[in-house]
């Protein structure tokens, strides 16, 4: 099964894909920690994607589509993929219908948390603190919602047209979110 965990920065996606990932054994495929780990690692993929990752922009389709074709073996291997963080464009949905497709595969749910703007930024800002991220500074937290709301946000009526959308609350602990995305996926 592939899914995609949808939402602002901050919604819980990552957090809610590790549930998943131990209780399911599928595989998480998150852009973001793939990007950090190549920065950190001073790859040339991670240098050219430093300054963008640093200011909240997104990386290109073409890299993320990259990544994601370098993982996709390893998910099928497991029984499935989640999508952490990706698509987060319209053209990267297409992108990855196709290369699933290619593939004899699609996505089969796309789980969207709905969180509100200022429990993201404060999840953020804690998150930051904790972690000592730099790219979770508020100015760059809130240009990343700006960056959601304008780019990705409108994936919500794609998904939602092939019916694969479901809407979780993500105001709800840990725990209540998880039950909510579990019975989700099990109703399909």
């Amino acid at each position: 099964m592939n899914i995609i965990l949808f939402g602002p920065p901050g919604s819980g996606k990552g957090t809610q894909a590790k549930r998943l990932v131990a209780e399911r054994g599928w595989v998480q495929l998150s852009t973001g920690d793939m990007l950090r780990a190549a920065k950190a690692a001073g790859t040339e993929l991670g240098q050219r994607v430093a300054a963008i990752i640093d200011a909240g922009e997104l990386v290109s389709d073409e890299i993320v589509i990259e990544l994601i074709r370098e993982r996709l073996p390893e998910a099928e291997a497991a029984g499935g993929a989640i999508f952490d963080g990706f698509p987060r464009t319209v053209a990267q949905a297409e992108a990855l219908d196709a290369l699933l497709g290619e593939r004899d595969s699609q996505v089969d749910a796309v789980v969207e948390l709905k969180v509100i703007d200022e429990e993201l930024i404060q999840r953020l800002v804690k998150r930051a603190e904790e972690e000592g991220r730099p790219d979770d500074t508020e100015e760059v937290i809130r240009n990343r919602l700006k960056v959601y709301y304008d780019q990705t946000a409108p994936l919500i009526p794609y998904f939602d047209e092939q019916g694969k959308l479901k809407a979780v609350d993500g105001m709800g602990s840990m725990d209540e979110v998880a039950a909510s995305i579990a019975a989700a996926l099990d109703k399909k």
